[in-house]
């Protein structure tokens, strides 16, 4: 139909169609579900008691799926539910009301076996070829805030940034993206930093156990504590130090001659040199002197002339393979999990913790992290999106999965039918000729 007589007005509007597909795209994503057995390993790892515990694959499984398209809170889930959306997925979508009461009735216990579930999707997936495998692997640590209004949110508290919210931390794998571990924080932000990243190191262990590993974090996860925790776990470290009085004096006694130039923006220069500080430290773990590397930066011309002092940025590391220079362009590269975090917000529902209660909250994160997965594992395994650079959910979304689709009956044969001249046709067909071909895990 080219034109409407008497243009858009003259358009009736009906809600009647069962055989419209909201998110016809979502097939792709349901394949590597079902290939991944992810409803029975969810099913299998969370073990609810009552009605609202019957079935917690389908339920976690229809948050995911909802988080994939847009969803942002719970009765979103509703979508999924629309005409023959039902049929691109290889489960049943359940109702919003459903997943609001299965969420509710979450103990701390069960949010842990939930991240059971999800460290078993991230080993299966990294088995079919869903994240490549590597010799050396960054796992960057750091905190985010998850604004909530009002005082009904238990466990919501000010941190330092003075916003009312929940401070989860998250584990993300440098070079895919992939939100590896997390957890949900009651109280302010200045907590449990040396328990999450020896849980984090101990899970990359299981998953990749002959990887080189390394941290990245800023100077929130700086302790002498966090150290010993990496070391105890073979890895190594590059973290930020907060700038006291001990790393001041270090500073302070580099000869001039010892700082080298680097590339730094336009209207500025920066300088990087290396020295060591003695932590005073002895039979817990911690080393008792650590290599500090210092960039030092200030602007030039008219600006410089407001500014004229250096600004001192430091962080320890024992990555002896990386001269001073390299060492410092390596922790710089540790703003990329920022990147990470937005998508976990803005692309994969974490934008709101929509429970009252905190363990449906840390619930609510851990179906976040798996929705921001497996749009990475699909995009991957679908080779829809360039190996080398990070992948947007949103992009992925837009282009491959909120696809409208209409599902017909034809000879008896089922066939989901698409819109004409879609951008992306030769991409989805791309991926839907790939998805099929992983192997069935159970």
């Amino acid at each position: 139909m080219s034109s409407v007589p008497g243009g858009i007005d003259g358009l009736e509007v009906r809600f009647d169609d069962g055989s419209l597909v909201a998110d016809a795209g979502l097939l792709l994503a349901g394949t590597v579900m079902s290939r991944l057995g992810l409803e029975a390993l969810v099913g299998d790892a969370v073990r609810l008691g009552g009605p609202a515990g019957a079935g917690p694959g389908r339920k976690v499984l229809s948050l995911v799926a909802s988080m994939l398209v847009g969803g942002r809170c719970i009765d979103d889930t509703g979508r999924l539910r629309s005409g023959a959306s039902g049929a691109v997925l290889p489960f049943e979508p359940v109702a919003p009301s459903t997943v609001g009461s299965f969420l509710r009735s979450f103990t701390f216990g069960h949010v842990r076996q939930l991240d059971k579930a999800a460290e078993q999707a991230l080993a299966r997936a990294w088995s079919v070829g869903a994240a490549p495998a590597v010799a050396e692997m960054t796992l960057d640590l750091d905190s985010t805030v998850c604004e909530v209004c009002g005082t009904a949110k238990h466990g919501a508290a000010y941190g330092h940034s003075g916003v009312l919210g929940y401070h989860p931390l998250v584990a993300v794998r440098a070079d895919t993206g992939e939100v590896l571990h997390t957890r949900m924080r009651s109280g302010s932000s200045e907590r449990g930093h040396e328990h999450f990243a020896r849980e984090a190191l101990a899970r990359v262990r299981r998953l990749a156990a002959d990887a080189a590993v390394t941290v990245r974090a800023d100077a929130g996860f700086f302790s002498y504590g966090m150290i010993a925790a990496i070391g105890a776990h073979g890895a190594s470290y590059s973290i930020t130090i907060p700038h006291n009085a001990k790393v001041k004096a270090a500073n302070e006694a580099i000869d001039d001659n010892a700082w080298a130039p680097i590339a730094y923006t336009r209207g500025g220069e920066a300088q990087v040199a290396e020295t060591t500080i003695d932590t005073g430290r002895r039979g817990d773990g911690a080393p008792a002197k650590l290599r500090l590397i210092t960039r030092r930066s200030r602007l030039l011309g008219a600006q410089g002339e407001l500014w004229p002092d250096w600004r001192y940025h430091s962080f320890v590391t024992d990555r002896a393979d990386l001269d001073p220079v390299a060492a410092d362009a390596y922790h710089r590269a540790h703003a990329t999990v920022e990147l990470a975090i937005r998508d976990l917000k803005e692309n994969a529902g974490l934008s709101r913790c929509p429970s009252g209660r905190f363990c449906a909250n840390a619930a609510w994160l851990a179906c976040c992290a798996l929705a921001h997965n497996l749009a990475r594992w699909t995009a991957r395994i679908g080779r829809a999106h360039p190996t080398r650079q990070l992948t947007v959910a949103a992009t992925i979304r837009n282009r491959l999965l909120a696809m409208p689709g209409r599902l017909v009956n034809h000879s008896r044969q089922h066939i989901l039918r698409l819109p004409l001249n879609w951008p992306w046709q030769n991409t989805f067909t791309t991926a839907l000729t790939h998805t099929p071909n992983l192997p069935q895990l159970i």
